[in-house]
Parts: structure tokens; C-alpha cells; sequence
């Protein structure tokens, strides 16, 4: 019975995870310049293949 139970949770755990993974790209901003994209403090937004994609500055 313990057994199986944690199959189910890694079971769960691994199918959510992967999940999440294939929905990435739609958290992505359109744009069709790089002044389309959000201003932040510490990374700069570009404008690539019309997605704002996030390129962090070092400190």
C-alpha cells in the first residue's frame, strides 16, 4: 500500500512538472520592437522572434 502510494505522488509530482514545462512559451509578451517589451530594474527584455525574452544584466 506505501508503495503505491508513492508512485501515485511521484507520479503526480513528475506529470506536473512536465506540464508546466510545455507552457512556458506562452507566459512569453508579443512584441514587434524591443520598446514593446517591459522595462525592469536589473535584466533588459529583447524583442526576438516577436517575444519579449528576458537577458539579465550583471551586477
Amino acid at each position: 500500500m506505501a508503495k503505491t502510494l508513492k508512485f501515485v505522488y511521484a507520479m503526480i509530482i513528475f506529470l506536473s512538472l512536465f506540464l508546466m514545462a510545455t507552457n512556458i512559451d506562452s507566459a512569453l509578451i508579443e512584441c514587434q520592437i524591443d520598446d514593446d517589451c517591459p522595462p525592469i530594474k536589473f535584466a533588459k527584455y529583447l524583442c526576438i522572434n516577436y517575444k519579449c525574452r528576458k537577458i539579465c544584466l550583471g551586477e
